[in-house]
């Protein structure tokens, strides 16, 4: 990842409409400051703090959007796996997959999507230490799979709120794998009593300097045009038309630090 990676779209597919629109907007500025654009769609929310939360709009539908995407603004796609049996099939739709959080730890999980061959973004959790990562790493890699990344997502500190340590990138780039920053899922607060999680998305472009400052490959960034309305994590998305001048002050410090 020589140029700056961004990765980005809706916290899920939520219609048939939105997720195009997105995409459009960050290809766009993506293009515009030379940043390589993977767009990020999860085609199912498996983790949900209440029973009737949202989950989505039916996998074979929200893939499909997810592969017309793709398609149609020529971009990489990536979007979560939850079991092990779900890689095999996902992988006929998108170009990388995702490993969450809570999962990074499920060995039959990292290595079916390990052998599919595609890219496989590992996210640390919330629980785990950067060193700590390289064990996921390892299971991913002992399919022959070498194309793997690392996420921080930032620590459960106490039970309704995350912190992310500043030495957490150098850290997890001693894996040598390509270290991305989650810089809305850091601001997460978690386990709040309306069993919808909170969060503070002023934090975002905190998050996202600091990491690039601190030698991150890419971002990783769940943006909406209008996040309150938004189906899954109306409280951590960025709105879509905040993300420009974030990625100008980005360049700016990737440059400078070069």
């Amino acid at each position: 990842m020589k140029k700056l990676t961004l990765i980005a779209g809706p916290c899920a597919i939520e219609d048939d409409q939105t997720g195009f629109e997105i995409a459009e907007k960050v290809k766009s500025i993506c293009d515009q400051y030379n940043v390589d654009y993977i767009f990020k769609a999860s085609y199912r929310k498996a983790n949900r703090s209440k029973n009737n939360s949202f989950t989505g709009i039916g996998d074979d539908t929200a893939l499909n959007i997810i592969n017309k995407i793709g398609k149609e603004f020529n971009l990489p796609t990536i979007t979560d796996v939850h079991e092990s049996h779900e890689p095999e099939k996902v992988a006929n739709y998108v170009s990388n997959l995702q490993i969450p959080a809570f999962l990074c730890r499920q060995t039959e999980l990292l290595i079916a999507a390990g052998k599919t061959g595609l890219g496989v973004n590992i996210k640390k959790g919330q629980f785990m230490s950067p060193s700590s990562m390289g064990f996921a790493v390892e299971k991913v890699q002992s399919t022959g799979n070498k194309n793997v990344w690392l996420c921080e997502r930032g620590n459960s500190f106490g039970y309704n709120d995350l912190i992310v340590d500043s030495t957490a990138v150098f850290q997890l780039k001693k894996h040598n794998v390509p270290v991305i920053m989650d810089c809305t899922h850091a601001v997460q607060k978690p386990n709040q009593t309306s069993g919808v999680t909170g969060g503070d998305p002023s934090l975002i472009e905190t998050i996202a300097l600091s990491a690039i400052a601190t030698g991150a490959d890419g971002l990783f960034i769940e943006t909406h045009p209008n996040p309150s309305k938004a189906k899954s994590d109306p409280h951590t998305m960025l709105k879509l038309d905040l993300l420009e001048p974030i990625i100008q002050k980005i360049i700016k410090v990737r440059d400078a630090i070069k």
